[in-house]
């Protein structure tokens, strides 16, 4: 039996690899997050408590466990607070890594970290895995300073490379654009979305399945998981109307210039998948399929 443990198990990810993990025989996993479980505990998982900035906690959770593989999904990841709690940004995002880091050297426990797209500077996306980092916001320095800490460990590792992550979970409270959308225009709301920032969005589920795909396969290095379509926020939306059937009027385009946010994001990113494909075997759905799983999943929540 091989032993998982998940980091930021509460989150989006973490929930939807919890559930994909107790679906394999061989493996029993370790769900972790700060707070009591916000899910259903399957068979084969044992949740903990546990805060990765609490270097004591985490070495003592790996020590204890003594899993195969950790994926650490737990991270600051709105952008703008990482902006402007900075310091709260670098103990989540690099230093919660270095603690994860030291202990699986301790144990040589393969350590499967996510990171992002932010790390680049989207002049130039898609981008490959060889592609040259130069973060334009907190955020993405800090996943970038994460990264180069994993560079250096005497512990085999693997760096997931994710964009937009979009999914719905039982009760949670984030939104995405789908949702958004559908919502808006179903309220007759009109909405202003942007055609100047290109993505490559990335569904829950598939990310989900490449982290799983580099653990079984303890897959080394770094790899590019995200969906297969590049799209504007502005081709999400018509897409999103589209499906649905909704009156695509209430959907203006714009560009970046007519937000103020406090973090800069990269223009045009999104990620080359021919190594997840060609290595893991990985095959994400299409956006449209994304929004029909989606779809399907509200109806049942």
């Amino acid at each position: 039996m091989k032993k998982i443990l998940i980091t930021g198990a509460n989150g989006l990810l973490g929930q939807k690899l919890v559930y994909l993990l107790a679906q394999q025989s061989t493996v029993h996993t370790i769900a972790t997050s700060r707070g009591e479980a916000r899910f259903a505990i399957p068979e084969n998982t044992t949740y903990q408590t546990l805060d990765t900035t609490d270097r004591e906690a985490v070495l003592t959770c790996i020590n204890t466990h003594k899993p195969h593989a950790v994926i650490h999904t737990a991270a600051m990841t709105q952008v703008d607070d990482c902006e402007t709690q900075q310091a709260e940004c670098w103990l989540q995002n690099v230093e919660a890594v270095r603690y994860l880091a030291q202990a699986c050297e301790a144990n040589q426990t393969f350590l499967v970290h996510l990171s992002t797209d932010f790390i680049f500077d989207g002049k130039e996306g898609p981008y490959t895995e060889i592609a040259t980092p130069n973060p334009l916001s907190y955020y993405g320095e800090s996943k970038w300073e994460a990264e180069k800490i994993l560079q250096n460990l005497a512990t085999p590792y693997a760096i997931v490379r994710t964009v937009l992550v979009y999914g719905i979970i039982p009760a949670g409270s984030r939104s995405n654009i789908v949702l958004w959308v559908k919502k808006s225009l179903e309220d007759k709301k009109p909405i202003k979305v942007v055609d100047d920032q290109w993505r490559t969005p990335t569904l829950a589920e598939d990310l989900a399945m490449g982290c799983w795909l580099i653990a079984e396969q303890e897959a080394q290095g770094i790899f590019n998981i995200s969906g297969k379509d590049f799209l504007t926020p502005y081709d999400m939306a018509i897409a999103t109307a589209d499906y649905f059937g909704l009156d695509k009027s209430f959907i203006t385009r714009t560009d970046a210039s007519g937000f103020t946010q406090p973090a800069a994001r990269p223009p045009r990113t999104g990620f080359i998948i021919d190594k997840a494909k060609n290595v893991l075997g990985y095959a994400p759905h299409s956006f449209a399929e994304g929004i029909a799983i989606l779809d399907k999943q509200s109806n049942q929540s």
